[in-house]
């Protein structure tokens, strides 16, 4: 770690060592299927506690932030992940398409689903809204990887675009996945097909009904038109 940023790691770290809960913490664990290490915050406190540290710390300059993301996740315990995702929150205006390559190692370092479904909608769904010469570039690589965080990732990234929605794009992926026994594969599919269905219940019906989807896809794809 860089000596210039030690100070501001360390500042967080005690923070949050402070408000540790071992019961909570194993509990975490077992929810992740002991994938990490956790301190056992729980994600209200850790929000409020970012807040107040921000506050009184500031976010990184631009030509820090890397470092400080990448210093928080290499920290084990999960908590330190997800304070780098509200640092992010806080300061995705300001990043640049310099910044994407960096951006998408997090996509597939300590993956698990509670980080990919931050970065792909909140960070990397704002960058392609601003940034659409990009998707190519990424988001249609990532659908053909092997890595199934990187298929979720191209799969979500739309989920809150509603009206901006690039359907051709949208209902493509999905197809190119359709077929995946992966369960957060699957999910995906069916998530962002029920968000959707929200802006275009029609177009997501026949789209469903048209085109074979595994069982969990489907369920989760038409679970709001259940009630019908």
């Amino acid at each position: 770690m860089n000596d210039s940023l030690k100070p501001y790691i360390q500042e967080l770290v005690h923070i949050f060592s402070e408000h540790a809960d071992e019961d909570y913490a194993v509990w975490s664990k077992n929810y992740v299927r002991n994938q990490f290490d956790f301190l056992g915050i729980r994600t209200p406190i850790r929000r409020k506690l970012i807040k107040q540290f921000i506050k009184e710390n500031g976010l990184p300059q631009n030509d820090k932030l890397k470092d400080i993301i990448f210093s928080l996740w290499d920290l084990p315990e999960r908590e330190y992940q997800k304070a780098a995702l509200d640092i992010l929150e806080h300061t995705k205006k300001n990043l640049t398409t310099d910044d994407m390559s960096w951006l998408s190692t997090l996509i597939v370092k300590k993956s698990w689903w509670e980080t990919v479904d931050v970065l792909s909608p909140n960070i990397f769904g704002y960058m392609f809204l601003t940034n659409p010469e990009t998707i190519p570039i990424y988001a249609d690589k990532w659908i053909e990887s092997e890595n199934i965080w990187l298929q979720r990732s191209a799969i979500l990234y739309q989920l809150k675009y509603k009206e901006k929605t690039d359907e051709e794009r949208l209902f493509r992926y999905i197809l190119r996945r359709a077929s995946s026994d992966e369960f957060f594969v699957q999910k995906a599919i069916g998530w962002v097909l029920r968000e959707y269905a929200k802006t275009q219940p029609n177009h997501v019906k026949n789209f469903v009904n048209q085109h074979s989807l595994k069982p969990l896809s489907k369920r989760e794809a038409l679970k709001h038109f259940s009630n019908e």
